[in-house]
C-alpha cells in the first residue's frame, strides 16, 4: 500500500511540474514578443534576423531552429575609453536542422583565426554570420551590467546564394 501511495505522489508531482514549466515558457514568449515590437530595428538591412538573449526561432526558409544562448565573451573596448585593441564579442548560438541534432556554434564580431574567432560558420549547407551585437559596453557598467540584455543580428545565406538575391 505504501508503494502505491509513493508512486501516485511522484506521478502527481511530475504532472504539476510539467504544467508549471508550460506557464513559465508561455509568459516568457509573451514578454519577448512585446519587447520585439516596441524596439526599433538595429539596422535597416531586412536580411538580418534579430534575437534577444535566450530567444528561440524556427526559420522555415532555412529549415532550422536557432537559439541565441548568450554572449560567452565580450572584450570590446567600452565607449569613451582608449584601448589598444578594439576587442571582440563572441555569441553562442544553438542551431538544429530538421534532421540533425542541436549544435552550439560560437561566432564573433571579428575574424581572427589565431585566437579562434570566426565571424561566420557553416551549418547544413548554410552560412551563418554575426552582423551586430548590442548594447555596447560602457566605462561605468562594463560587460557585467549587460548580462541578459544582449541582442544580436545574424545573416543566414544558403549555399550558392549571393548577397543580392534572397
Amino acid at each position: 500500500m505504501l508503494h502505491k501511495t509513493i508512486i501516485l505522489s511522484l506521478g502527481l508531482l511530475a504532472l504539476v511540474n510539467c504544467n508549471a514549466q508550460k506557464e513559465t515558457k508561455t509568459s516568457t514568449k509573451t514578454s519577448v514578443a512585446t519587447n520585439t515590437k516596441e524596439k526599433t530595428p538595429m539596422s535597416k538591412d531586412e536580411n538580418i534576423i534579430y534575437f534577444n538573449e535566450g530567444e528561440n526561432k524556427f526559420l522555415k526558409e532555412y529549415e532550422m531552429n536557432v537559439t541565441f544562448k548568450g554572449i560567452s565573451e565580450d572584450s570590446r573596448c567600452p565607449e569613451g575609453v582608449n584601448c589598444m585593441w578594439a576587442g571582440v564579442a563572441v555569441a553562442q548560438i544553438e542551431v538544429m536542422g530538421l534532421a540533425t541534432r542541436p549544435m552550439t556554434v560560437n561566432i564573433a564580431t571579428t575574424e581572427n583565426a589565431g585566437r579562434n574567432y570566426h565571424q561566420s560558420t557553416e551549418f547544413n549547407g548554410a552560412t551563418i554570420s554575426l552582423q551586430e551585437v548590442t548594447p555596447y559596453p560602457t566605462s561605468q557598467g562594463g560587460t557585467k551590467a549587460l548580462a541578459g540584455k544582449y541582442k544580436i543580428g545574424i545573416v543566414i545565406k544558403k549555399a550558392g546564394e549571393n548577397s543580392t538575391t534572397k
